[in-house]
Formats: C-alpha cells, structure tokens, sequence
C-alpha cells in the first residue's frame, strides 16, 4: 500500500509531461493547417502567402518583433507602448482579425463594411468610418451602356480660369500628369431623370481633368491630360479597371522625364451633403485624397496628399474631407502609386454634383497646387 503512495507523484508528472506534449502537438497541427489552407493549390508558401498573413499585423508590431532580436528598435517604440504578448500577434495572424478592430471581424459578415478597411489620416470637416469614399463598380455591362446626357437643371456656368501674369512658370515641361482609371464615372445632374447609375462616355470626370490641367497652365504649372477610355480597354482585355490604367501611366513618365505628380481623379457615390461645401455664396465639389499603402514606398504619397490638404483646407476651410490610406481587402490598395513617389488618387465630389461644382473646385486645386509646386521648388534650391 505504501508502495503505491510512494508511486503516485511519479504517475501524475509522467501524465502531465504527456498531456503537455500532446497540447503541443495538437497546437502544432492547428498551425500547419492554417498554414497549408491559407497557401496555395500546391502547399508551397509562396511570398504572396506570407503576405497576406503579415498584413494582419499592426505596423507597430513588427517593431515588437525586431525588438525581441535587437533591442535597439526599441528606440522606436512609442512611449508607453507595451510588448504585445505571443498569442495577441498569433491570434492576429492565424485568424486575421485585429482585437482592437471590430471591422476586422464584422467586415466578413456584414455586407460593405470590408469597404472600411481604410485608415483616416487626417478627417476633414464631419468625415468619419461611415462616410468614407466606396470604392466599387458596378458590371462593366451597365457601366458602358449608352445614356443621354442633359443640361441640369438651374446650371450656372463657370467661367474658364483665367489666364494670370505668372512670374514663374514650367514653360514648356509638362509636370503634372492627369488621368481617370474609372473615366465613365459621370454625375446625376448631367443625366436624364431617374437614371441610377451615373455613368457616360463623354461627360464625366475627365471634363474635370480637363478643367484641372485648364487651371494648372493658368497658374503657370504646365500639365498633360489623359483620355483614354479606360473602362472599355478593361472590358475587351478582360482585367481589372487599375491593371487597365497602368500602362497608361507608365507610358506617360517614360516617355516624359518631366513629370512630378500624378493625380487620378474620380467622383465618389456618397450622398451631396457629405460631398458639397458653400463658400463665399457658392457651392463647391468637396475632395478627399486617398493613398494606397498597400506597396512599401506608400509614405512619400501620403506625405504629398497631407501638404495638400493642409494647404487647401488653409485657404479654402471644408472643401478637403481629409487623407486615407486604403489597403485592406475589398480595395486594390495600390491604385499604380508605385509608379510615382508624388502619385494621389483625388476624388471630386459625387453623384450628386454637377460639372460646374467639380469645376470650381479643380479652379481652387490648380491655385493651390501652383503654391505647393513653387515652394517645393524653392526648398529644392535653397538645398542644393
């Protein structure tokens, strides 16, 4: 019997020692089934694989886990900010959703909330998560159907910019290139009545790239207009309207060493409050400047839409919605701001807007990017 007694402590530690191992192992299994599940047909980790696991973890965290190698990094760790513990940034990657973020969960669930997984750098005037840009389209079959275009109603033409004395000027150099990835996107008040998707091939936004190219040569800065009919060159190609517009792009800075800034104008699909402003007695198209950062050189662009906005909601308060940043799914995330450190997506107003809001707004864009070109310029002289 007392043998028995004298026995059982090493029963039990033999016991614990098994069940802690089989934790273990069945811990190790959930893990090489994720990973398997999540790479593709062929079980290999591809760096896309590795990818789309990293892009759940928080900027900040990786900072973590160089720390835990070299404790120099954390130098660079925000005061106050705590390691994250090994299951928190398991949890992240093993299941994509972020503790912290609810988006990250209910997106999967809810129906256009994956559209939220944009991050709002700077809000402007009553721009928050619920009314943030859509980025969508709807069948390129409805987006190239033929429509009418109307006068709309109690439409009050802008006069052209006009032309300025300028004391500097590009002469010559085109530095400013302008183009529309979705260039069908059109405006309600410029189509028949009852029409739900405002689309057309000849009054749309690039009449507001136009318009902003008309105000950039007035203000001395000259520009180069894109007019591609993007949309049907994606629908006979069978891609994606951006994979459409990259070429087009790329073609632009070969073939010109001159230009600097890249802008890619839409129109959003939020309703007219969220995207009109009055000043001085008129009604104006509201911007918001979107960055992709979904590509590691994303900074320079944010840092190019940032300077903008600030300068524009310093001269013209309200008109910027603000700054975003979009990588998440339900979004490409890149929008061809790889191809330019000086590269913003700009969107112009809505649905609801007429051409001669957009216009007015593309004549305020043009002065204020002419005194954001021209100190730039000035700072690049005064450092060489």
């Amino acid at each position: 019997m007392s043998l028995i007694r004298k026995n059982r402590p090493n029963y039990i530690k033999r016991l614990s020692k098994w069940m802690v191992i089989t934790t273990a192992m069945l811990l190790l299994l959930f893990i090489g089934i994720g990973i398997l599940t999540g790479a593709k047909s062929t079980y290999r980790l591809y760096s896309e694989t590795i990818q789309n696991f990293t892009t759940q973890l928080e900027g900040s965290d990786f900072l973590y886990l160089f720390e835990m190698e070299n404790k120099i990094y954390a130098n660079a760790r925000p005061e106050g900010a705590e390691l994250p513990s090994l299951s928190h940034l398991s949890f992240q990657v093993l299941t994509s959703v972020t503790p912290n973020d609810p988006r990250s969960l209910l997106g999967r669930e809810i129906p256009g909330l994956s559209s939220y997984n944009s991050e709002i750098v700077i809000a402007g005037e009553g721009t928050d998560y619920t009314n943030l840009p859509v980025e969508s389209q709807p069948p390129l079959d409805v987006v190239l159907e033929d429509r009418e275009a109307v006068e709309p109603k109690n439409n009050e033409e802008v006069s052209p910019p006009p032309e300025k004395e300028n004391e500097r000027s590009t002469g010559n150099r085109d530095v400013v290139f302008i183009y529309s990835t979705h260039n069908r996107e059109s405006f309600l008040p410029h189509l028949p009545e009852g029409t739900e998707a405002a689309y057309h091939d000849e009054v749309n936004i690039t009449k507001v790239g136009e318009r902003f190219a008309q105000s950039l040569e007035a203000n001395g800065i000259g520009a180069k207009v894109d007019q591609s009919d993007i949309t049907t060159t994606a629908n006979e190609q069978g891609i994606g309207s951006y994979a459409a517009s990259r070429p087009v792009v790329k073609e632009a800075m070969a073939t010109n060493d001159d230009i600097k800034y890249v802008f890619d104008l839409h129109r959003d699909s939020v309703s007219r409050d969220v995207t009109t402003t009055e000043i001085n007695g008129d009604t104006y198209a509201r911007t918001i400047f979107v960055v992709g950062a979904k590509h590691p050189d994303y900074e320079q662009n944010l840092k190019t839409a940032t300077e903008l906005h600030k300068m524009l909601e310093e001269q013209y308060p309200g008109l910027s919605r603000g700054v975003l940043t979009k990588k998440g799914s339900g979004s490409n995330g890149i929008y061809n701001q790889d191809l330019s450190s000086n590269a913003v997506l700009l969107e112009f107003g809505g649905i609801h807007n007429s051409l001669d809001e957009a216009y007015r707004t593309a004549d305020v864009m043009g002065e204020v990017f002419s005194d954001y070109y021209w100190k730039k310029a000035e700072k690049v002289s005064s450092e060489s």
